[in-house]
């Protein structure tokens, strides 16, 4: 006799609302099918706040964005927080302290400011001592498409502004029916429960060094920051207390911005855009170049851009290559050459030494004299490379599996300096 099991439809269920709770359903002939959900955990945006500070090192989950300011790394934790590594030793860097930020995935520093996201928030901390950093403002709804949540307290009658701060991960077995719905999905606060994943100068300078993913970019006393399809301006003046100045539309599914002179360079999954910030409270488009959809960092010197573009569920597309576009006449910027590639995220340039993370295939090193054509000079692999920093013969590397460090005084043979592991 075959067992008879109540089926478990698909469901979602709003804020608060218990796992135990699914949709009744009708007694069909059972199979059973394995699953993960993970159950949120809520924290009100009071709580959050309150525990933005610097609190004991802890080892790192899932590697993001990097920034370099001074003897200083900070590697974002995607979603957690930003740990700070004393990095005055390449060979053997200090985890002394990590930023509790739920909702981060960006940050930028000048001085000693910290600017980072919380979910829809602009963040400001003091870092004077990075050991004791002070969360300063909050400049609510700067990228809404990450807000709070409104969970209803019912014995108050209230709403309350909250945020999911982690995550508990549950396996189980659900017996469903034979026949029809063998791939059936479970939701939970409309998140699949079979599937979870995150969306993923010198030293001296003022302003860090951000990577070529950053969606944060800091110059002429400004903040700009990108997302979704708009660029907004934060004047900078009073530090401490940035004042929102503007929002430009870009009408592009916006990625990346990288500052270079006195333009804003953004990459997007249609085109690379170029905004003039001569008058830095009003960025101004310039120019821009179109290409097939894809993800779409880029970086820039006087005379050249280079795009990586690739292809990915968010991306869309089936293009892997990197794209060497002339830019002396911003109004018209021209494509001069095409470098096929396997799946290429970030990239960093040092003079005529140029480093491409190519996904599954490792770190790229080439060298590019005339700035168009490439000499590969090594590549390193058996690492899964995200995004990269070239500064002062020292090359951070995020990897899926932790933090790498290369000397490149010898750029055809990189030497292994450090590594910091992901938990």
């Amino acid at each position: 006799m075959k067992k008879k099991t109540l089926l478990v439809g698909a469901c979602i269920l709003g804020i608060g609302t218990l796992l135990s709770f699914i949709l009744p359903g009708c007694f069909k002939d059972n199979c059973s099918k394995n699953y993960t959900y993970f159950i949120p955990v809520y924290k009100t945006s009071a709580e959050v706040r309150a525990e933005m500070k610097s609190n004991p090192a802890k080892t790192v989950e899932l590697p993001g964005k990097i920034y370099m300011y001074g003897k200083y790394i900070f590697l974002n934790d995607l979603n957690k927080g930003i740990h700070i590594y004393d990095n005055s030793n390449p060979s053997s860097p200090q985890n002394v302290a990590f930023i509790d930020i739920p909702g981060n995935v960006d940050m930028a520093v000048k001085g000693n400011i910290l600017y980072a996201d919380s979910y829809s928030d602009l963040v400001t901390m003091d870092i004077t001592n990075p050991l004791d950093a002070k969360a300063l403002t909050f400049t609510e709804n700067v990228f809404p498409a990450y807000s709070y949540y409104y969970m209803y307290d019912m014995a108050n009658g209230t709403t309350i502004k909250s945020v999911v701060v982690d995550w508990i991960r549950r396996d189980t077995t659900v017996d469903i029916d034979c026949g029809k719905n063998k791939d059936m999905m479970l939701y939970y606060n409309g998140i699949t429960l079979n599937s979870f994943s995150s969306s993923q100068g010198a030293a001296t300078s003022p302003a860090g060094i951000g990577g070529s993913t950053a969606r944060f970019a800091l110059t002429k006393d400004h903040l700009y920051t990108v997302h979704q399809s708009s660029l907004k301006a934060f004047n900078l003046s009073s530090p401490k207390e940035p004042s929102f100045e503007k929002t430009i539309d870009v009408q592009r599914a916006v990625e990346t911005i990288f500052p270079f002179q006195n333009k804003l360079f953004i990459g997007s999954t249609s085109g690379m855009f170029v905004y003039n910030i001569d008058n830095a409270s009003n960025p101004v488009q310039e120019g821009q170049f179109e290409h097939v959809r894809s993800c779409d960092p880029v970086i820039a010197d006087s005379k050249f851009a280079y795009v990586t573009l690739r292809s990915g569920n968010s991306c869309a597309g089936y293009t892997n290559q990197l794209e060497v576009l002339n830019i002396e006449n911003l109004s018209n910027p021209v494509l001069l050459k095409t470098h096929l590639m396997t799946n290429p995220h970030g990239l960093s340039k040092d003079g005529d030494l140029l480093f491409i993370c190519d996904g599954t295939d490792g770190l790229r090193v080439y060298k590019t004299a005339d700035g168009v054509n490439l000499e590969s000079l090594q590549t390193i692999s058996g690492i899964e490379t995200y995004d990269v920093i070239a500064n002062n013969k020292v090359a951070l590397v995020v990897a899926k599996d932790g933090l790498y460090q290369y000397d490149y005084s010898n750029p055809s043979n990189l030497k292994l300096l450090s590594k910091i592991s992901v938990k």
